[in-house]
């Protein structure tokens, strides 16, 4: 692609009327039903890893605008949070909107050649940092998304989720496994496997339209108040394979299996082997580090639990963020007012099939 290629794209951000569209993108954040965490370097290098996830109606949104000449406006609206910085690349790393700029910074190294960009680039999040449904990847997927659009980058949907696997975890060096960014790029339920050397396969699923509403009318998401940072959860797991811990290496064989059968299950619309196997996932969950449950995430669930829900599992790394639960349409009521009681907020999500898009506000 040529310099005059990408001179065109932030052109286009002008119509012949003057005005100054807006390039927006949006992605989905994701609820990871089984296998998470044998996505993660080293047990997917070393054993392979396999995980079913589904996207939700829950998003972030990526725009992309003019700004001043020779200035470059990074801004989270969710956070109420607006840097500027001149217009030079690479944009600094300095713990504040980092994910943001270091999109900025590969787009413009591996796209433009290393020359900046004027531009405001805003961010917006349906879920608050640390939920446990992949935010900070689904922010980068948004946000590659855009620059895509932008600039009319030849990029695939693969192509979108390594990039952005790459910008967090190789240049930010941020821990955490692979499932996020490729749910969020992709949309829907994927089946998806993990292999050495980044290599991922994903196997989109054609769930029953009957299966996917009454799996709606089971599932409540439960915020347990903890905004949790999956760093150290991840370093635990992953030091955990590399020293050899039986216990914990055994119970990533065992969330794979998990994925498996929950493949299965949501392709028979079996959703009594769906919430068993769910609540097997969560078992064999704790059992990989020590981080992963607390006392809140263990009071929300036996509560749960206590009041209809027939399963239920921490949804991301573990250690706070949101809980999913399954629970008969008819004790959903029952759920939801006694973790309410117990001062949890709980609510009820919709299946998207849709991954990142990006179009021209």
């Amino acid at each position: 692609m040529t310099a005059s290629d990408h001179a065109a794209g932030i052109a286009s951000l002008r119509s012949a009327h003057g005005t100054a569209p807006i390039v927006r993108a949006r992605a989905p954040l994701r609820l990871g039903l089984a296998g998470g965490g044998t996505d993660v370097s080293p047990y997917a290098d070393l054993y392979g890893g396999a995980v079913m996830n589904a996207t939700i109606d829950r998003y972030i949104y990526a725009s992309l605008s003019p700004a001043p000449e020779g200035q470059v406006i990074v801004e989270s609206q969710d956070l109420g949070l607006s840097l500027a910085y001149p217009a030079e690349a690479p944009l600094p790393m300095d713990g504040r909107l980092d994910l943001t700029k270091a999109v900025y910074n590969r787009i413009v190294a591996d796209y433009r050649g290393g020359a900046p960009l004027s531009l405001r680039i805003s961010t917006y999040s349906e879920a608050p940092a640390g939920s446990g449904l992949g935010s900070s990847s689904t922010l980068v997927v948004a946000l590659v998304q855009a620059f895509a659009e932008l600039l009319a980058l030849p990029l695939g949907e693969y192509d979108v989720a390594h990039l952005a696997f790459r910008i967090e975890r190789k240049d930010l060096g941020l821990q955490g496994g692979r499932q996020d960014q490729y749910a969020a790029t992709f949309g829907g339920f994927n089946f998806m496997e993990f292999r050495a050397d980044d290599s991922v396969i994903v196997n989109p699923l054609r769930i029953k339209p009957a299966v996917v509403n009454e799996l709606e009318a089971q599932t409540i998401l439960c915020f347990t108040g903890i905004s949790r940072d999956s760093a150290s959860i991840i370093a635990e797991q992953a030091a955990n394979v590399v020293g050899g811990t039986t216990r914990s290496i055994e119970a990533m064989h065992a969330l794979k299996q998990a994925a498996v059968a929950m493949k299965e299950a949501l392709l028979k619309g079996d959703l009594a082997a769906l919430g068993a196997t769910l609540a097997q996932g969560w078992t064999s969950k704790r059992a990989m580090a020590a981080g992963i449950s607390n006392p809140t995430i263990e009071e929300a669930i036996a509560t749960a639990i206590a009041a209809g829900a027939t399963a239920g599992k921490v949804s991301g790394a573990g250690g706070g963020g949101f809980v999913m639960f399954l629970a008969p349409l008819d004790r959903r009521h029952a759920v939801l007012s006694a973790l309410a009681a117990k001062g949890y907020r709980a609510e009820g999500c919709r299946f998207v099939p849709e991954g990142a898009t990006a179009w021209r506000a």
